[in-house]
């Protein structure tokens, strides 16, 4: 692996210092600037860096529309503001670990968010978990090049995971019987689905790129039936 590493470095260095470089004009018109990152990625690592840039976005929005609909877990926070949190969980990247939740994170962390024991603010909890996990099923990257490898049934997992977490937002109740998050309407207010289609986009995101690694690795994905108020988390 190492020499094999060692050989595409070499020739991305021959091809740099032979003139791959920007700016040469041809017939009159510019040529595109060279990227050499384009040398060390394949099709799939483009389509890979695509779908993680894109579930992180759907993460970051649901936050917003949480914190928008359970003001009183804002509150809780120390922060106070949501832009100041949306940088600290989106802003760069890092290991997910955060000392207020005792650096739990991925299913550990959305099973807090839905526990009676914690007081804590259970928008952020919440989203911390289902962001690290997601995460986690592109092995914490952000940035994907030839030598990297995604396992399509981590993305998979992921997926059903989402499922299941979307199920207990929705269900879910503490001692007094009230939900521990509002998402969609509850009866007698506006019909709101909002955040249900918001959910499906993730899922069908980590689903997609599922099956393109499927395809690209010859893994078979392992598929699972289980019934909601029943399931229990998928290993990542």
């Amino acid at each position: 692996m190492i020499g094999k590493r060692l050989l595409i470095l070499l020739a991305v260095g021959a091809l740099v210092a032979t003139g791959c470089t920007g700016g040469t004009s041809i017939k009159g018109r510019k040529q595109q600037e060279f990227d050499i990152r384009s040398l060390a990625q394949s099709d799939i690592d483009s389509v890979l860096e695509v779908h993680v840039r894109q579930a992180r976005a759907y993460c970051r929005l649901l936050m917003e529309k949480l914190y928008k609909r359970n003001p009183r877990e804002l509150a809780k926070n120390p922060v106070k503001s949501v832009d100041a949190i949306l940088k600290r969980v989106f802003g760069k990247n890092h290991n997910w670990e955060f000392t207020e939740l005792e650096n739990i994170r991925g299913i550990d962390a959305i099973r807090l968010s839905m526990s009676d024991d914690y007081r804590g603010d259970r928008v952020f909890v919440f989203v911390v978990g289902l962001s690290s996990m997601i995460m986690a099923s592109y092995e914490y990257k952000m940035d994907f090049y030839l030598f990297d490898d995604v396992d399509p049934q981590k993305l998979y997992n992921s997926a059903r995971n989402i499922e299941i977490a979307v199920w207990k937002i929705e269900h879910d109740r503490d001692a007094n019987g009230e939900l521990y998050l509002y998402t969609n309407s509850l009866p007698g207010e506006d019909t709101n689905l909002s955040y249900e289609r918001l959910f499906g986009k993730i899922i069908a995101v980590q689903d997609t790129m599922a099956l393109i690694m499927e395809q690209k690795t010859n893994r078979t994905i392992k598929t699972v039936l289980q019934k909601m108020a029943t399931a229990i988390f998928l290993p990542i």
